[in-house]
């Protein structure tokens, strides 16, 4: 699966409204938006969800989860912040390495989201 840029990818927006949307599609289009997402900052999975024109933020889990593995996948959280379930510690591994804010709770770390969140 190639990752290209921004220009040479088609809107996911636009395999919906030709009638030709496929999961590859979709499942590239996560992963490329996966790349762009710069150090020390974050998306949840509804962001990027949203940021593809679409709501399936499940989906943009399912992708993360059979093909995130050569992404920045850590870069990737749920809305309040929690890393991947499962991945806390290799998470924080690489949070700490590009000086992702962070805050802690009683329940563990969170992603400060107002200060990691990234826009494309």
């Amino acid at each position: 699966m190639s990752h290209g840029t921004a220009d040479d990818r088609w809107p996911l927006r636009a395999y919906e409204a030709a009638g030709a949307f496929e999961a590859d599609a979709f499942a590239e289009a996560v992963l490329d938006l996966v790349e762009q997402i710069p150090a020390g900052r974050v998306m949840s999975y509804g962001s990027i969800a949203a940021a593809l024109g679409s709501r399936a933020s499940r989906q943009v889990g399912k992708v993360m989860a059979h093909g995130g593995a050569d992404v920045p996948w850590w870069r990737v959280v749920h809305a309040d912040g929690r890393p991947a379930d499962g991945h806390e510690r290799s998470a924080r591994e690489h949070f700490d390495a590009e000086g992702t804010p962070l805050r802690e709770t009683p329940s563990g770390y969170r992603v400060a989201m107002r200060q990691a969140d990234w826009t494309p």
